[in-house]
């Protein structure tokens, strides 16, 4: 069965940085970021391959966010730098079979979600 989990959000000022974690069992996948705000669609925010070689991200926040992973503890991260409030939203992992997908249906296994709140 597989589980992920996040960890690592919060309440932090716009400029801070974030470190999210998901730990994941059950088995090794692809591995992706998501977010979501009320009242809009899932959104894609970046997605690494099982060995952790391989990433790919949303144009809009390759500068600040940094995706890796440590297979020794079955734990995928999502670096958050320079935090605006417009990165406000619950953030997810999702696990999936295979790599490079991006849209929210592609992912087989989701986290329950950890909030970001940046103020301003």
């Amino acid at each position: 069965q597989v589980q992920l989990v996040e960890s690592g959000g919060g309440l932090v000022q716009a400029g801070d940085a974030l470190r999210l974690s998901c730990a994941a069992s059950g088995g090794t996948f692809n591995m992706g970021w998501f977010r979501q705000v009320p009242g809009k669609e899932r959104e894609f925010v970046a997605v690494i391959n099982w060995s952790g070689g391989n990433t790919y991200y949303q144009e809009s926040v390759k500068e600040r966010f940094t995706i890796s992973r440590d297979n020794t503890k079955n734990t995928v991260y999502l670096q958050i730098n320079s935090l605006k409030p417009e990165d406000t939203a619950v953030y997810y992992c999702a696990a999936a079979t295979n790599f490079l997908r991006v849209r929210a249906d592609e992912f087989e296994y989701w986290g329950q979600g950890t909030q970001v709140t940046v103020s301003s």
